[in-house]
């Protein structure tokens, strides 16, 4: 049975986890960066100038790369606060901490609130979480999107509540109408890679499963239907230098798997170990302890009757999949954070040798000097 934090730990906890929700807002008022950043803040920004939500423009030209939520959102924001930057990261920021309410919530669930509060105050102080809500773009709006999404999925199969089942079709629609179709592969990912591991056939092939996708095939019908009216009616208009451009085919294969297979207008050049060197940074100061997690909890989680693995499916099967595409940037693993930050708080959970302690703390010493050293 699970003993209660004492008073004094659980202050602690709650204090530094303040100071973290401080750390990540402080980014409210950070420049708008450039190129991405300020790009967006201007789709959003000429959407309330021009009282269109559903063309999205640059310098008087249509845009096709990233879908509309997050402008919509920012839109929405500007309308409210007016044109700053504050008003610009605000609902980036916010769902990020949504990410992290949901962090705790799917955490104590699986494991217990111990475990959760750690979550949260490792994603939360975890580098690129950091620079994201310094330098908001989609991320931040994905990362809480996907582990709400999960949280609801799960709680849809643990309990057959079918309100959880609506609630987490939603945010997977909106996690798609914010980065396109390859948000679905974490979310899928956690609860297809729980019932294949665990031989559970039945829930996996349920019929739940199929009415989800037909659920958040009918809430992305909005980003649907604005791709189709800028560009699919509009044959004539030159989008990536070249006339009859399909949005909807844009949206479905172009904006993602075009990239993961380098045959999309958008091109870039892959490293199969790219992801491996940027995790080691972007999860600072964490992520010495996170490989030793996932290595451990590969190793012994076969052997543990029960054992959960909806975090480590959807966090290595993204891995995998973003290592071997062909366009890789820094900021795109920071969807799966949530589910690293549980698979490393439970591993501390569940470290009970005192060598394994003092050499964890060391170890953790180490990485913060050298990171102020840096500094």
């Amino acid at each position: 049975m699970e003993q209660p934090i004492p008073q004094a730990q659980l202050k602690w906890l709650y204090f530094f986890i303040a100071l973290a929700v401080a750390l990540n807002f402080s980014g409210l008022f950070v420049t708008i960066m450039g190129p991405d950043a300020a790009l967006y803040a201007t789709i959003a920004k000429t959407m309330v100038l021009r009282h269109d939500y559903i063309n999205l423009f640059v310098n008087g030209h249509d845009w096709l790369d990233k879908p509309h939520f997050p402008f919509w959102l920012t839109a929405i924001s500007f309308n409210v606060f007016g044109f700053t930057t504050w008003a610009y990261k605000l609902p980036g920021i916010l769902f990020m901490l949504m990410g992290a309410f949901y962090t705790y919530r799917f955490a104590k669930q699986l494991y217990n609130e111990r475990i959760a509060l750690w979550s949260v105050l490792i994603l939360l102080t975890a580098q690129h979480i950091l620079l994201s809500n310094n330098d908001v773009r989609a991320e931040p709006y994905l990362t809480g999107l996907i582990i709400a999404s999960v949280y609801h999925l799960y709680k849809a199969n643990v309990s057959n509540n079918y309100w959880h089942l609506l609630a987490g079709c939603l945010f997977a629609a909106c996690s798609i109408m914010t980065k396109g179709m390859f948000a679905i592969i974490p979310i899928g990912g956690a609860i297809a890679g729980q019932f294949i591991i665990t031989k559970q056939w039945k829930k996996l092939f349920a019929w739940k499963w199929l009415l989800g996708i037909v659920l958040t095939m009918i809430f992305i019908i909005p980003e649907l239907y604005c791709v189709h009216q800028q560009f699919d009616i509009h044959p004539e208009k030159v989008v990536f230098g070249t006339t009859g451009v399909s949005g909807t085919r844009f949206f479905f294969w172009d904006s993602q798997f075009g990239r993961f297979f380098n045959t999309g207008p958008i091109k870039g050049g892959g490293d199969p170990f790219f992801f491996i060197h940027t995790t080691l940074w972007a999860f600072l100061p964490w992520s010495l302890l996170l490989f030793v997690a996932i290595y451990r909890f590969i190793k012994t989680g076969i052997n543990v009757q029960g054992q959960e693995w909806y975090c480590i499916s959807a966090a290595l099967l993204t891995f995998l999949l973003f290592s071997a595409s062909k366009f890789q940037l820094p900021h795109y693993m920071n969807i799966v954070f949530p589910f690293f930050a549980i698979i490393t708080a439970q591993y501390l959970y569940h470290v009970q040798m005192a060598k394994s302690i003092k050499a964890i703390r060391i170890t953790q010493i180490i990485v913060i000097i050298l990171m102020l050293l840096i500094l």
